[in-house]
């Protein structure tokens, strides 16, 4: 085997914008077996491999790069790239071009080619380096759907054969960590009665199969400030103001239930609850009803439950959103000073602000989209569109820290139908952060497509939403794929 390094030498940009032509033109030619139409002399052994240069000079997985230079030859059977470690797939090499794709995870970029066959191989260094530029990129965590989508549900593992793996996420979920434990991440089905464990720490899904017996569709989940206790929202009006709307469930103390949650208790009853969530810093619990846009606090440590007086029967009127028919939910910033209301079936988000004498919050006023206007368009407060937000996320922004921003979070939130996980700043600033992409397939923003986030992916209906802080990775319900996606920078 011999190896030589070589570097670029100048060449005139006419040249290179040529070169650059003719490798492209490759796209028509035959992935395997020689390629000789235009007249490109085969390698020849006994000659110096030279290169000159390559284009671009930077990029991510999944790049065209093309490698210019003499006695490269017309086989690309012959040949093998290698970029930061990482085979590249050789797509063609004539007219004094080799055309390749950038591997996933070629993060040192150290380019190096490799001509013949065993044992004579000639080993080509490039002095230059690739510049990757690490994406992000959207996966499936687990989930599958059949032609028929007649899988149903069923705990399992992660992988293997259909009839074995964890199956079902047909439904608008909700999503939340742990705060004991950030590898197990819990999530409930709309118009279920079903709670899963994506356990993260097994590869494994585990549902729960003791539901409360006026359970009827549950709407969101949230962990008391002590971190045992699980709140559940549940939407019923069956039984009118004396409906269920939040439960509690406590940690088992049974080691080997692997749910990790004893048998749920009524916590509050009202009627048609969306959403229900506990402020993270003086722990009372906030819930919605839909049928008048009302938000109610209840003290949920001075609760009976809790060994307090209160009952379930004795929360407060905040105020209304707007009038009859808003569902949505209440998602709570981090220092406790605001929080976010999604509404769901009007497309738009309110801020209502913490009052810290009070205890409680102050009327809220929109920050993005506007009420009953569906649509989808980036832009900044009233100009954005949205189309049913679902789940939202408070994700801390390194930039702000460093700029010193009095408010260091984005606001990262799901969109049921416009198959998009949008970004809200403090602002008021809205952006697409994944989603619709690879237009060039069909026109529809919906589908199945993993791959870079913007560029690729597709979600269809995406709703539960969670954040791994510590790994930086998103993960997200994917209704109509019936999968668990996730987001991660590679």
């Amino acid at each position: 085997m011999r190896t030589k390094i070589v570097s670029r030498s100048d060449r005139p940009f006419i040249f290179l914008m040529l070169s650059l032509m003719i490798g492209f033109s490759f796209g028509s030619c035959k992935d395997n077996g020689p390629d000789n139409e235009n007249n490109t002399p085969p390698y020849d052994p006994s000659k110096p491999v030279v290169v000159t240069d390559f284009v671009p000079r930077s990029g991510g997985g999944g790049q065209r790069l093309l490698i210019h230079g003499s006695n490269l030859g017309n086989d690309n059977t012959i040949v093998r790239a290698f970029i930061g470690g990482k085979e590249a797939k050789v797509v063609g090499v004539g007219g004094g071009t080799l055309y390749c794709i950038v591997p996933r995870k070629a993060f040192v970029g150290n380019i190096e080619l490799h001509f013949g066959t065993a044992p004579d191989v000639n080993v080509v260094r490039l002095v230059d380096t690739f510049d990757y530029q690490r994406r992000t990129m959207v996966s499936t965590l687990c989930g599958f759907k059949t032609e028929r989508d007649d899988q149903g549900w069923r705990d399992g593992p992660f992988e293997g054969e259909n009839d074995v793996r964890a199956a079902g996420f047909r439904n608008a979920s909700f999503m939340k960590f742990d705060p004991r434990n950030k590898k197990h991440l819990y999530i409930s089905y709309d118009n279920t009665t079903i709670i899963q464990l994506i356990n993260l720490e097994d590869s494994t899904v585990v549902s729960f199969d003791r539901p409360l017996g006026n359970w009827n569709r549950l709407r969101s989940l949230d962990f008391t400030l002590d971190k045992d206790h699980l709140i559940i929202a549940n939407d019923r009006d069956s039984e009118g103001d004396n409906s269920v709307s939040t439960s509690i469930m406590s940690r088992s103390g049974d080691q080997f239930d692997r749910f990790g949650f004893d048998s749920p208790q009524v916590l509050t009853t009202y009627r048609q609850c969306n959403g229900a969530s506990i402020h993270p810093v003086n722990g009372e619990l906030y819930f919605n009803s839909y049928g008048n846009g009302i938000l109610r606090r209840f003290d949920v440590a001075n609760s009976q439950y809790f060994g307090g007086t209160l009952s379930v029967s004795d929360h407060t009127y905040i105020y209304n959103v707007q009038d009859d028919g808003w569902e949505f939910n209440i998602q709570m910033h981090p220092t406790g000073n605001y929080a976010y209301i999604v509404v769901v079936n009007r497309h738009y988000i309110l801020r209502t602000d913490y009052n810290w004498a009070a205890r409680t919050f102050n009327t809220p006023y929109v920050v993005c989209g506007q009420a009953g206007s569906d649509g989808y368009s980036d832009g900044v407060g009233t100009t954005a569109r949205l189309r049913n937000p679902y789940q939202g996320i408070f994700v801390k922004n390194p930039d702000y820290v460093v700029a010193g921003k009095p408010d260091e979070y984005d606001f990262y939130f799901s969109e049921e139908h416009n198959h998009a996980i949008r970004i809200l700043t403090p602002e008021g600033k809205v952006t697409t952060f994944a989603g619709r992409g690879s237009s060039s397939i069909n026109p529809n923003p919906w589908g199945y497509v993993d791959g870079d986030a913007r560029l690729e992916a597709r979600f269809d209906r995406p709703t539960g939403l969670a954040y791994d802080e510590e790994n930086n990775i998103f993960y997200i319900g994917d209704y109509e794929n019936r999968r668990i996606r996730k987001i991660e920078i590679e």
